[in-house]
């Protein structure tokens, strides 16, 4: 495939569905993932959508390659602590990282540099690879810690980009509010979409709308 790899990680935070969401994008763009799943993400994914995705790295690849379609190879999954996945080394870095769901242990782990699950040890590599990260970070309210963890990480280049979907797209659906932050995200790995019309846009009139 000649698209650059891409890593991306769910983790235990509320709003699982813009990962997934992402992620079937990113098979259609044709980007080759390298695929994460914390153990509080696959929770998560039972109570928040009706998916029954297994609970090997291995099956889980094999799910998502079949849902949305991608060509063999294209989903790699790797469990919380396999170590020998590629993205746990320097030497094979991928061009982004993007966590999204990104939970506040997670972005706390990442900016202390705990390094603690393969998932921790990616977003540090790509730091010190110095190659893009972002966190889609989804808490509410934040506390003080939760700022000063996003304030120290966006110091250092992160991209902190908490999941708070716009309406001047006039959003009908769910699915309308997942898609802006899925855009945005594509938006910043310079990915084309055509998931939302842009501000300033013309928007696509509905039935019976004047």
């Amino acid at each position: 495939m000649a698209a650059p790899d891409l890593a991306l990680a769910l983790t235990g935070a509320s709003g699982v569905q813009y990962g997934i969401r992402l992620l079937e994008c990113l098979v259609a763009a044709k980007v080759p993932v390298h695929l994460m799943l914390s153990r509080p993400a696959q929770v998560v994914l039972g109570l928040e959508t009706d998916l029954s995705v297994p609970g090997r790295p291995a099956e889980i690849g094999r799910f998502f390659s079949e849902r949305f379609h991608a060509e063999p190879g294209q989903i790699r999954c790797y469990g919380p602590e396999q170590w020998t996945a590629p993205v746990a080394s320097g030497s094979a870095v991928p061009r982004a990282m993007v966590v999204c769901p990104c939970s506040t242990a997670t972005l706390s782990a990442v900016a202390t540099g705990a390094s603690r699950s393969l998932i921790e040890r990616a977003a540090d590599v790509v730091l010190k690879e110095r190659r893009k990260l972002l966190l889609v970070v989804r808490e509410t309210p934040f506390s003080e810690v939760h700022l000063e963890n996003m304030l120290r990480l966006a110091r250092m280049g992160v991209v902190i980009m908490p999941a708070n979907p716009a309406f001047y797209h006039r959003p009908r659906t769910l699915d309308d509010l997942i898609d802006f932050m899925v855009a945005r995200v594509l938006d910043h790995l310079e990915i084309a979409h055509d998931l939302m019309p842009r501000w300033g846009e013309p928007l696509t009139p509905t039935v019976g709308e004047d």
